[in-house]
């Protein structure tokens, strides 16, 4: 059954569904339909990242300028989470995600006949608002549909498939662009979507633990001691969802300020690089990875907290080591922030829904707006530092923040020690437990 026709849900009185279990069909088709949602979304977001500085010298603007076509990109994707949340709630995640893929594709494709900055910049936030569908989503989805055993398994697994569609987005727009100009690299990577974006609807299961929310309505206890509005704040707003939303907010802002702005970097000199090389430093993406999958199998034996603070330390030491104009210490610094940074995204967002006792879909918007607008705001002013004082502040600035957030984890989340196999549930080898 394709994703294209709305399974029923179960009613609230119904045997609660145990979700699919790791390995079967439906686990893995869910799983291949979010790693398409995924490089439908992310290859769109980020197509103009590898173009900033063909971007800039073709439409006469400086490099913050030619930045905002990431940035308003993001905001708009930051923006819509929420809404696409509530309405989720209603129609459901697979068809609600279906809508927004579909609609960001459309608008990727007529981005690129932008005659100016101020149009295309138009367009690429409608694109990013259409593209907050998935991550809104997707880890509310998952954490239905998917056993409890394997949330955190599974969450790794959809942010490593970010991290491809990432990746295609800026080696299908690069090297596009080398050979017939920008315009043609963000085209090229739209048809991507539209491809991937089929590829989710077609692969993606029927919901079986969604229940819309009037049914949720109607099967509230009247006599409940706090008014489900309430209860539903006490979830979203307690110390610990704060501090993921506060990492979320402050990696992804540096993070996305490091990649926007090293390809300017690495094009002056001493390094004057050409631009086909430097969007090649994205295959640093892998990483990434490989990181966001491998953490969540650490968190197993150590715990979420320790994994995730370990990771946050390993982004920081990465940013430092981008500090000297020497080439070799760049890509290695790069490598350890990117698979640093996704390490502690992919259990950040999948420790969401596992903290959300109530309002899922609401918590995992909230991280993913606090994720879009430390890429939006913080990836904006990064390019204000880069040029004013340069490449050195701006690295030494994004290490500090990443500092500050490892402390803010240390402090919020308890420490409750390594997992104990025991303790967990029997699941498939691989299944996650509690940080």
């Amino acid at each position: 059954m394709t994703a294209s026709r709305e399974a029923p849900t179960a009613p609230p009185s119904a045997q609660p569904w145990a979700g699919h279990a790791k390995g079967s069909r439906g686990y893995r088709r869910l799983l291949a339909a979010l790693a398409c949602a995924g490089v439908a979304t992310f290859a769109q977001l980020y197509s103009t990242q590898a173009l900033l500085p063909r971007l800039s010298g073709d439409l006469g603007v400086d490099a913050a300028q030619a930045a905002l076509t990431v940035s308003v990109a993001t905001l708009g994707l930051a923006v819509s989470v929420l809404p696409w949340s509530f309405a989720a709630d209603r129609v459901g995640r697979v068809p609600a995600m279906a809508a927004g893929v579909a609609t960001a594709t459309l608008l990727g494709l007529v981005a690129p006949f932008s005659p100016g900055i101020g149009l295309l910049v138009v367009l690429r936030c409608l694109e990013g608002v259409a593209l907050g569908a998935v991550p809104a989503l997707a880890v509310a989805y998952l954490t239905e549909e998917i056993s409890k055993a394997n949330t955190a398994v599974a969450a790794g697994t959809y942010v490593a498939g970010t991290t491809i569609g990432g990746l295609l987005g800026r080696l299908v727009a690069g090297p596009v662009a080398d050979v017939w100009g920008w315009r043609a690299g963000i085209f090229a990577v739209s048809v991507l979507g539209a491809v991937a974006a089929g590829g989710f609807i077609t692969l993606a299961p029927s919901q079986r633990g969604f229940v819309p929310a009037n049914r949720r309505a109607r099967a509230a206890q009247p006599a409940a001691a706090q008014p489900a509005a309430a209860r539903r704040a006490s979830s979203l707003l307690n110390r610990r969802l704060g501090a993921l939303y506060l990492q979320a907010f402050a990696l992804m802002g540096g993070f996305v300020a490091i990649y926007n702005f090293l390809g300017f970097r690495l094009e002056l000199p001493p390094f004057a690089l050409p631009a086909a090389f430097t969007s090649l430093l994205f295959l640093a993406y892998l990483s990434g990875t490989f990181s966001s999958g491998y953490a969540a199998r650490l968190s197993e034996r150590f715990g979420r907290r320790a994994v995730i603070i370990a990771s946050i330390g390993l982004m920081a030491a990465g940013v430092l080591l981008t500090i000297p104009d020497w080439l070799p210490s760049i890509l290695l610094g790069l490598i350890a922030l990117t698979a640093g940074f996704f390490g502690a995204h992919g259990l950040g967002s999948g420790w969401i829904g596992a903290l959300a006792t109530t309002g899922r879909a609401q918590a995992a918007a909230l991280y993913n707006l606090a994720y879009y607008a430390g890429s939006s705001l913080v990836g904006w002013l990064g390019g204000l530092v880069f040029q004013s004082y340069g490449w050195s502040w701006l690295a030494a600035g994004t290490g500090a923040v990443a500092l500050g957030t490892a402390a803010a984890a240390a402090v919020a989340h308890p420490a409750t020690g390594a997992v104990r196999r025991s303790a967990l549930p029997r699941a498939p080898r691989g299944a996650a437990g509690d940080g």
